[in-house]
């Protein structure tokens, strides 16, 4: 039988490689060492695209400079372009958690591209006299210039879908709000009730809350377009020629369309993640803001006879293997989790950036990992959120009128007209005699200032009860 292996040799000796895989000898030790999540690279496509993307700029940027051939620039862009369109992802293999601050992974992709660039100049794998992932590949490069940049442009193809997902539900939020403005419903403050108020208001306060973040993530956004691409390994750009980053960065915003620009301190922006930091710390902030909006509707829908009942919930599926007819809010609970988890990621990112010491932080693979997860998962969750919930709510005005005329609630409203004491006496009359404020005004007050209360609460709550 024929060999279903190749062998290739590196500083630490001979490593068996499968015949058909484009990788090389580094990524398949980092396959051995790191089999920790099981999620591959490739899981993040946007990923690859951004590291084929640097790949090529450099390539085109050593070609300017005289650094690399015409015919190996030519190979090596040619297959960045199978990539970034979306061909040979399935040999990006390595787990996306492993040591070595992203070198397993520049490694990857720099073996890959030069293998099918073999192939595409008619020459076997591994023959790296040819073309080598170090020499031609890697020209002008470490994994500590190459890496950064690539993280930031995937954060920054995912920027797109996750404001859509925003504005998405900002809009659904805003048609119940004018939908449901002329419903009036008692407003509760530490789960007890508080004032009156519109529940189209309730609505428009979610919209409002998850607009104003799509703005800051978008301001925030503007950070990761600052690289330290030809630093090479610590901002000092050792190994590359003069004006490297210049020209790789340049060629990069062509094949981009992002407005990147080279970092003023490349040593500096070797080291520091603080943009990821405060990018998590506002993709945190939409979770909590979110995870509160879905706790909102959990409880506003609770029931259907014995809880609050004000809005109805979209059935999307039966509740229970053991009770009939019961149906949960299962839309909403699967969002609060998303959230938990985009809660968990931020501290994972805030302990990773830390943990960086000297000139590089180690610990880049985590804070993307992470980083990119939170944000596929809030975008799914969102859009979930709104087209199998939100935009099927609706409104049980009788219920809402039914809680508010037999609340306290207007009470508030009295106590300017009447006085602060005499509303907390006509409050607590009609608590401890189960009463409404108009019926409780005349046995609980005075005559004039019942007369004045019942003159004031006239027409706000009708008598329904």
């Amino acid at each position: 039988m024929m060999s279903k292996f190749r062998t290739e040799s590196d500083s630490l000796g001979p490593v068996k490689i499968p015949l058909a895989a484009a990788w090389g000898s580094q990524t398949q030790r980092a396959l051995e060492n790191f089999p920790i999540t099981g999620v591959s690279i490739s899981h993040y496509p946007e990923l690859i695209t951004g590291l084929a993307s640097v790949k090529k700029a450099c390539a085109l940027a050593n070609r300017d400079l005289g650094a690399l051939p015409a015919e190996k620039a030519a190979a090596i862009a040619g297959i960045c372009d199978e990539i970034i369109g979306g061909r040979h992802h399935d040999q990006f293999v390595i787990d996306v958690m492993q040591g070595g601050a992203g070198t397993s992974t520049n490694m990857n992709v720099n073996e890959v591209i030069a293998n099918l660039g073999l192939k595409m100049l008619g020459a076997d794998f591994g023959a790296y006299g040819r073309l080598h992932p170090n020499d031609d590949v890697n020209r002008s490069q470490s994994t500590n210039d190459v890496y950064p940049t690539a993280i930031r442009l995937a954060v920054l193809s995912r920027i797109t879908p996750l404001i859509e997902a925003m504005h998405g539900l900002t809009n659904s939020f805003g048609i119940k709000a004018s939908e449901f403005q002329h419903i009036t419903k008692v407003g509760r403050t530490q789960l007890q009730d508080a004032v009156p108020m519109p529940l189209g208001a309730e609505f428009r306060g979610y919209a409002t809350t998850i607009n104003e973040d799509a703005d800051r993530l978008c301001d925030l956004s503007r950070l990761l377009t600052e690289v330290n691409l030809g630093g090479t390994a610590i901002g000092t750009g050792i190994n590359a020629p003069a004006h490297f980053g210049e020209a790789a960065v340049a060629h990069l915003r062509e094949i981009t369309g992002e407005p990147l620009q080279l970092a003023p301190d490349l040593i500096e922006a070797s080291s520091d993640l603080g943009a990821f930091v405060m990018f998590s710390s506002t993709l945190k902030r939409v979770g909590i803001k979110l995870s509160k909006i879905c706790n909102d509707l959990r409880l506003m829908s609770s029931g259907p006879r014995a809880g609050i009942g004000e809005i109805i919930l979209p059935a999307v599926q039966a509740g229970s293997s053991i009770m009939p007819g019961k149906v949960n809010p299962v839309i909403p609970e699967v969002v609060n989790q998303v959230c938990y988890q985009a809660i968990g990621n931020d501290l994972t990112v805030t302990m990773a950036a830390e943990a960086g010491q000297f000139q590089l932080n180690a610990m880049e693979p985590v804070i993307i990992h992470k980083v990119l997860e939170t944000m596929g998962s809030l975008t799914s969750a969102m859009n979930v959120l709104r087209t199998r919930c939100v935009d099927g709510i609706v409104a049980d005005e009788e219920r809402c009128q039914f809680l508010l005329s037999n609340s306290l609630v207007q009470v508030t409203a009295l106590a300017p007209v009447i006085g602060y004491e005499a509303a907390t006496k006509l409050a607590k009359y009609a608590q401890a005699n189960g009463l409404s404020l108009q019926s409780a005004a005349l046995p609980a007050l005075p005559e004039e200032l019942a007369e004045t209360a019942l003159k004031h609460l006239q027409g706000r709550i009708p008598e329904n009860a």
